[in-house]
């Protein structure tokens, strides 16, 4: 094991120590939302310095071994033992390096599934209603749930555009590999000629966002000002600054309320309803940063823009992105994706650990 990857994980020990201290500290208990994030970071870092305590325990193991071989009545069981441990060494070093690649905080969420026909008329998207059958197969081989959120059939059948909701475990962590073009070679049902026609599908995949949670005004950020209140509402509203108008500096988002006689419940109002703007405001930023990233992930729908070809009359499909062909294609259509998307997980992972070998 490179020096590099020991100081890692020698960092790693480090951080559990100031986990267990953090986790042992009274106050955390009573911030449900921080005793979770250090409860699962701490789960994440010890079971990774499990890995690396028995990495540690083979390398004494096989050092050990070795010392045995000097002697003629032990150099047998030495031999099996330096190949078992040399086995699990090479095991174990493996697993300690996927394991530091650097993970997507999005793969455990749910995602929405975007098919949509592009290039072909009526062939485009039958092909579009073949592969939301291939994803919904898929989707019950792994238990996951899933929901039509929204449709738009074509005349002949399939979809001109579907949208699902898939839930469960590693949803986006698994399809996320399937946005872009998608590329099919076949005789369409339409064609009397027996000729082989090319259409093209995209596929968007995004994960769901977290539920809104309650938005935190910072006070710094706040400007509130008082006033008196205007309009029906007998003497009182006309005596006393009961009114409130808070302004959020950083947006300019204001809020007031003076429907009240008690300027405190007029403030708890008006801070509900700035709260909900800005909430507002995020959720419509969002939505137009996740159609700018559908249009980057789904390309223009043309025949040439694709990520993956499936070719009928061979029974072949091909991912471009890392030139694997495979000659299974009915399988693969029926929902057995598993072997595309695992070499897709694998061919990222070296990617990565190409990038920490070099930066390291």
């Amino acid at each position: 094991m490179k020096d590099t990857l020991r100081q890692q994980f020698q960092r790693l020990g480090l951080r559990l120590n100031e986990l267990d201290a953090s986790l042992a500290h009274p106050g955390v208990a009573g911030d449900m939302k921080r005793y979770r994030e250090l409860t699962r970071e701490h789960a994440e870092v010890a079971g990774l310095m499990e890995r690396f305590h028995r990495y540690e325990q083979r390398e004494r193991d096989l050092a050990a071994a070795r010392e045995l071989l000097a002697d003629a009545e032990m150099a047998a069981m030495a031999e099996e033992e330096i190949t078992s441990a040399s086995a699990d060494l090479e095991r174990l070093h493996g697993e300690l390096q996927t394991a530091l690649l650097p993970r997507d905080p999005d793969d455990d969420r749910p995602a929405y599934l975007e098919i949509r026909a592009g290039t072909g008329g009526d062939e485009s998207a039958l092909f579009a209603g073949d592969l939301a059958r291939m994803y919904l197969r898929y989707a019950e081989r792994r238990g996951w749930r899933t929901e039509l959120l929204s449709e738009s059939e074509s005349e002949l059948g399939g979809y001109k555009e579907a949208v699902f909701r898939v839930d469960g475990e590693s949803v986006y962590g698994r399809l996320k590999f399937e946005s872009g073009g998608h590329r099919v070679q076949r005789v369409p049902a339409t064609e009397a000629q027996g000729r082989i026609h090319t259409s093209a599908c995209t596929v968007a995949v995004l994960p769901e966002p977290d539920a809104a949670e309650d938005i935190q005004l910072n006070p710094a950020e706040l400007r509130i000002d008082t006033f008196r209140a205007s309009g029906a509402g007998g003497q009182h509203v006309n005596k006393t600054d009961s009114a409130i108008r808070i302004t959020h500096l950083p947006t300019g988002l204001v809020a007031e309320c003076q429907d009240d006689r008690s300027q405190h419940r007029n403030k708890a109002k008006a801070m509900a309803v700035l709260a909900a703007r800005l909430r507002d405001k995020e959720r419509s930023e969002r939505a137009a940063k996740e159609a700018a990233t559908r249009k980057s992930l789904i390309g223009s729908g043309d025949r040439s823009d694709r990520i993956r070809t499936y070719n009928f009359p061979q029974g072949r499909l091909t991912d471009h992105r890392i030139n694997l062909t495979l000659y299974r294609l009915q399988a693969i259509v029926d929902g057995d994706l598993d072997e595309v998307i695992d070499a897709l997980q694998a061919a990222q992972a070296a990617e990565q650990l190409a990038a920490l070998e070099s930066g390291a």
